[in-house]
């Protein structure tokens, strides 16, 4: 086992500062990562301050991580040392079950592992995430990062990315589609670089005002105000899909009503509480809500290989390590132009 410096939280209300964590030395699976950088995600603050249950402290978030491979095992075929890789999510899962194997691993029957605050497959050992400067995982949910981007921009990629982009694939969205991208941050950016560059004509949906400029930067076709009571008129019926990434609580019947007859409102934010639905914004058009999490590690790397080809990458304040706990402050306020990324050089 070997020691590393991290950074964690050691309860639900005090800032995170520095610690130090065990990592376990490469098994003939595993690839070993010096972590370069490491994006700052809306859930690590939720699983920080307990706000969904079930923290085990202390926790060193991050789930969004690049670097540069310093180790692998001896039965590793993917990876050599020197090579540019990355960790999102999900650090192992079953295998087993018929999601797995589908390379649906997000999904798996017995629960994925996480990067953090979650028990490795043997039930013991707790996972420690991004906010640190090595980690250890089996070379199956390591991911290749193309040197042909901007290394920090590409760490939201491995959530902000992914959660986005794997809804837009399964549900095909492309060219002679309308969409709506409702909330302009972490993940409704990337939902309108993603759509925009799959041929679709998007609408950015903001209650702000101050959003119009940049959603055009980010290449959007419209913009439209939702405290318009007017506007919201205009667009009645005109989605095929609204991509909602809102994790504050609104009313979801505003946007059933904003589909076409078939349209399907796709859920990636994640709301506090239950939402109310009436069942005839539905039935009259039959319009879906749909769900979708993250995306499997097969997906993630065609992503990945997909942005490298493309050139998208996410838009990045970078931050030091000692910064986070003023960055969730800012996060909790909109304060960020999209994803903070933390230079984990400053650790």
């Amino acid at each position: 086992m070997s020691r590393i410096k991290a950074f964690a939280a050691y309860d639900a209300a005090s800032p995170l500062r520095d610690y130090e964590i065990s990592r376990r030395e490469p098994g003939p699976h595993d690839v070993q990562i010096d972590i370069l950088y490491c994006g700052v995600c809306h859930s690590d603050l939720h699983q920080v301050r307990n706000e969904w249950g079930g923290t085990v402290y202390p926790l060193v978030p991050g789930h969004e991580i690049v670097g540069r491979v310093s180790a692998v095992g001896s039965d590793v075929t993917r990876f050599k040392v020197g090579d540019l890789a990355g960790v999102g999510c999900m650090v192992d899962s079953c295998r087993e079950c018929p999601k797995c194997k589908k390379g649906l691993e997000q999904y798996c029957d017995n629960g994925f592992t996480g990067t953090y605050n979650s028990f490795e497959r043997n039930g013991k050992t707790l996972t420690y995430g991004g906010y640190s400067k090595v980690i250890v995982t089996t070379e199956d949910f390591v991911l290749n990062i193309s040197g042909k981007l901007d290394l920090k921009a590409v760490a939201p990629l491995l959530c902000a990315g992914i959660t986005t982009y794997s809804p837009l694939r399964h549900w095909k969205v492309g060219k002679g589609h309308k969409v709506g991208v409702l909330g302009l941050g972490g993940l409704g950016h990337m939902a309108v670089k993603f759509a925009v560059s799959f041929g679709a004509e998007v609408t950015m949906l903001s209650h702000s005002p101050s959003k119009q400029k940049d959603a055009e930067r980010l290449g959007a076709h419209r913009f439209a105000l939702t405290s318009d009571s007017e506007t919201l008129k205009s667009l009645a019926g005109y989605f095929d899909f609204i991509i909602d990434t809102v994790s504050a609580p609104h009313d979801y019947n505003v946007y059933l009503n904003l589909l076409d007859t078939n349209g399907v409102l796709i859920c990636v934010g994640a709301p506090p509480d239950p939402a109310q639905v009436a069942a005839f914004n539905l039935i009259m058009e039959r319009r879906s809500i749909a769900g979708s999490l993250i995306g499997g590690i097969p997906e993630t790397q065609e992503m990945l290989d997909y942005c490298a080809e493309h050139n998208i990458v996410s838009d990045v304040e970078m931050i030091a390590m000692q910064d986070v706990n003023e960055a969730y402050e800012r996060m909790l306020k909109g304060d960020v132009k999209y994803r903070f990324v933390i230079d984990m050089a400053t650790l």
